[in-house]
Parts: structure tokens; sequence; C-alpha cells
């Protein structure tokens, strides 16, 4: 088993998919390493890609404000993505990062192939809604 299967098994993400699962995202996803100050979106620019931080940090900022900042097993990307809008955020690493990278066309085939992924986005994705809109309900 190489070391990115290794990895994606310890993303609470993808923690309770079986191993053939595993590999089909393996698969599907690049590993890039990105340094330090690196943009990775960009507040109002289309979406292209779904990030998962294997290691590594990143800040998320909206209007120029810090909202979040993420670590290992945490995701970006989403959003845009299941809406076919426009980012969100700008996200932007604060350290050397390693990153898993799913493009448009592979993160439709992750949601559309693996129930319990799709579940797990949508439950995050509302979650970052409420924490978003205080009103939200």
């Amino acid at each position: 088993m190489d070391r990115k299967h290794e990895l994606l098994k310890r993303v609470p993400l993808f923690s309770g998919l079986s191993g053939a699962a595993l590999e089909e995202i393996d698969r599907l996803a690049d590993e890039v390493a990105v340094p330090e100050g690196r943009d990775l979106v960009r507040q109002g620019a289309f979406a292209h890609e779904f990030f998962l931080v294997l290691d590594g940090e990143v800040e998320v900022e909206r209007d120029g404000r810090p909202i979040a900042t993420l670590g290992a097993g945490d995701f970006v990307g989403e959003i845009a993505l299941v809406d076919g809008g426009t980012r969100t955020a700008t996200v932007r690493t604060t350290r050397p990062s390693r990153l898993l990278v799913l493009g448009h066309r592979e993160f439709n085939t992750l949601m559309a192939d693996f129930p319990d992924v799709r579940i797990g986005v949508l439950e995050a994705l509302a979650k970052r809604v409420r924490r978003l809109e205080p009103d939200a309900t």
C-alpha cells in the first residue's frame, strides 16, 4: 500500500471507506506540495479544484478578513464546485503544505460514487454556511 493511500485512511472525510474506495480516491486525486504564502483559490474566481489538506495549514479569508485556519484532514473548495458558482473566499497556505487535489470532474465522480463522502462534504458545507451566516436555519 502506498503512502498516499495510508494518508487517505487517516482523513476523517474518508475514514469509513473501504480499501477499494480509498484506492479509487487515490487514483482520482493528485498529491501536491505547496509553499507557504501561495493562494489556492481567490474569492470571486470560478472553481476548478477541491483541496484536501494532508499536512500544513491554510487560512481562509472572506472580504479580506480571516475567518478560519484549517489543517490536516480539512478541505476547501467544495462550495463553488457543488453549486457551480464562484469562490466564496480566498484560501492561502500559511505553512508549506501537502494537499490532495481533485479537479471538477474527479470531484463530481467522487460525490457520485461514494455516498458517505458526499454526505460528509455536504455536512461540512452546511456547518460552514452556519458559521458564515449566524442567522441561517
